[in-house]
């Protein structure tokens, strides 16, 4: 009991890092890139008065002041609107950029200015990228066993083949995640999102979930949005959860891959036992010190047949 509280309060402390890490990279994304955004948003609001005084416009002017206007939309400032519009460099707009960066979603709709903006962007993603992928892989590590071993499990002892039962749940599960991560979610953001459509959500649900982030559909971005720091913090949750039942879907995926025999099928790697052994003992768990057991049976390893993974799931 001491050993899964230890663990689980490490795995906490993992979530907590890894939240003060976007919030540290939201700092200094927005120390940095905002005084710059704003010389820019300053030099659009002059560009557009000078245009707007000039009694005939040539060929030549309108070209330059197209150009800038264009360069200015790259890094996310709208020559539209500019007085009212909001930062895109504030505390959660970073934050935002910088859960993007580290899980490697990137819609490229914000881009860093400066050269140090950059030059940091390289170094917090050379960092960020491999810890959210431990902070995800252990995460799904310890839903393995409730969302998929146990289940199963339970399938198997209701009298269903290993098979059928891994098929079931799988089905069921997928169909969860669809409902949970993709159509209700679609519905929130056709509604929030005054330009948007239902498939339009289901489309960025999609690309988002699947690290594609084309950037096309991008939320929180309209202008005069209420709420829109709240907002953009639970896009950022969703796509932590999503991300993490997608691989969830993915790891389950390949253990049924493997016991319907489509690895060997196709001769892709297999799930071996020492795979199996990782989802039984996850990364952060805490070996327990404390004085050896006297007694034999108790210092004897656990049959694994005995435990409740998928090394009890027959092949056969």
């Amino acid at each position: 009991m001491q050993s899964v509280s230890r663990s689980w309060l490490l795995l906490s402390g993992f979530v907590l890092f890894y939240v003060i890490y976007l919030l540290f990279g939201a700092l200094v994304f927005s120390s940095i890139e905002r005084p710059v955004e704003e010389r820019l948003r300053h030099d659009m609001q002059v560009l557009t008065q000078e245009f707007l005084n000039r009694s005939c416009v040539n060929a030549a002017s309108l070209e330059l002041f197209l150009l800038k206007v264009l360069r200015a939309n790259k890094y996310g400032v709208s020559v539209i609107g500019n007085s009212s519009g909001a930062t895109n460099w504030d505390l959660t707009s970073s934050m935002f950029f910088a859960n993007t960066l580290v899980t490697t979603v990137g819609y490229g709709h914000t881009s860093p200015l400066s050269d140090a903006g950059k030059a940091f962007s390289i170094f917090y993603a050379l960092l960020g990228v491999p810890f959210t992928m431990l902070v995800l892989t252990a995460c799904v590590q310890r839903l393995m066993y409730p969302l998929v071993i146990a289940p199963v499990g339970a399938l198997q002892s209701s009298g269903l083949n290993p098979r059928p039962a891994t098929t079931i749940h799988f089905v069921v599960l997928l169909v969860l995640v669809l409902l949970g991560f993709f159509l209700a979610p679609a519905a929130v953001f056709s509604t929030l999102e005054a330009s948007w459509t239902f498939l339009d959500g289901i489309y960025f649900c999609f690309i988002s979930l699947c690290t594609i982030g084309l950037g096309d559909f991008v939320p929180a971005t309209q202008p005069g949005l209420k709420h829109r720091g709240l907002y953009q913090i639970s896009v950022m949750v969703y796509l932590f959860l999503g991300l993490m039942m997608m691989y969830l879907l993915l790891s389950f995926f390949h253990k049924m891959a493997d016991l319907h025999g489509l690895t060997t099928l196709l001769q892709l790697p297999r799930c071996d036992d020492s795979d199996l052994e990782d989802d039984r003992e996850p990364i952060v768990a805490d070996q327990p010190k404390g004085p050896p057991l006297k007694d034999k049976a108790a210092s004897k390893p656990l049959d694994p047949s005995s435990q409740a993974t998928y090394n009890s799931i027959s092949k056969g």
